[in-house]
């Protein structure tokens, strides 16, 4: 991740780059390892991209949208389903039923999140905004990216501050992990 671009232009190749993954998933037999490979990826791609928004675009959507605090806030309800998924996904080996399930429940969850920011979100968003604004958050969005922590935390912080100063510890943390593990990202 890290396309470039502004904020919509950035998170929808995300979204596009998310879409993708889960179709190489569903490409891999039933409890091929490269399902674990490749479910890792998409978890560590999700978590960046869920860290930056609940970082930048939902404070951007509370200050500029009108309702924005109520938009915001169901994308983050959105988002910690999301992430509490990912938390069981991470347990389970790709032998295991429930992996399969939670990957498809994962998918339809994502799937509706996205259609959800992209076809209301976005607009409002690119509405409110000038040019300029929309550039200067797309730089933060992949400038937060690069530090995300790389593994669900179901019970971090996900508003400012709190979420600004803990996201780049842990980021370290679990980089620090997925050396040790061998963990891809």
């Amino acid at each position: 991740m890290g396309h470039g671009g502004n904020v919509i232009d950035e998170l929808t190749a995300d979204h596009r780059e998310v879409d993708e993954l889960f179709a190489r998933i569903e490409q891999q037999p039933v409890g091929d390892k490269r399902r674990r490979q490749l479910a890792d990826q998409l978890t560590v791609e999700l978590v960046r991209h869920s860290v930056a928004e609940e970082e930048y675009l939902y404070p951007a959507v509370r200050r500029h949208v009108d309702g924005g605090d109520d938009l915001a806030g169901k994308e983050l309800e959105d988002h910690a389903g999301v992430e509490r998924m990912l938390k069981d996904l991470e347990g389970l080996d790709t032998d295991d039923d429930q992996f399969n399930h939670l990957v498809a429940k994962l998918k339809l969850q994502v799937a509706e999140h996205v259609r959800d920011e992209e076809n209301r979100l976005f607009p409002l968003l690119a509405a409110a905004c000038t040019a300029e604004e929309l550039d200067e958050l797309g730089d933060k969005i992949r400038r937060a990216k690069k530090t995300a922590p790389t593994r669900p935390h179901p019970s971090a912080p996900d508003t400012p501050p709190a979420n600004k100063i803990l996201a780049p510890g842990a980021g370290l943390v679990d980089r620090a992990r997925d050396l040790i593990t061998g963990r891809n990202h």
